[in-house]
């Protein structure tokens, strides 16, 4: 059975998959909030948000696991010094995803966006 193993396929291979998910990842640490598809955005916030929980405490464990998540050195300095120390006091909920009414120009695909809360 294949309880509890839901995952956004977005339509490509899964190392297509990792790659999207690590570069949407490094654009939010990087912008603080991005507009993207509704289903990547989706995809994207289980893996930003354990990110942040690792983050949270900065050991250099930590900052290799989560490199080793990234794989975007800038990213994770960026990560442990700027994003997580907000988060110290909260124990979860670190994204908000917005979405957006009108579909994308080209294909009428869902958009949203999806930051970081304040």
């Amino acid at each position: 059975m294949r309880h509890g193993n839901h995952k956004y396929k977005m339509g490509v291979k899964p190392q297509h998959r990792k790659a999207l998910v690590q570069g949407l990842a490094s654009d939010l640490i990087k912008h603080g909030k991005i507009r993207t598809v509704e289903t990547k955005a989706k995809a994207l916030r289980p893996f930003i948000e354990k990110l942040v929980t690792i983050a949270k405490n900065d050991t250099i464990a930590n900052r290799r696991l989560c490199f080793t998540k990234l794989n975007n050195r800038d990213a994770v300095n960026q990560l442990f010094t700027n994003v997580a120390p907000k988060f110290k006091q909260r124990p979860g909920g670190y994204t908000r995803i917005l979405k957006l009414a009108e579909g994308r120009l080209g294909d009428g695909a869902k958009e949203a966006f999806i930051a970081f809360v304040e």
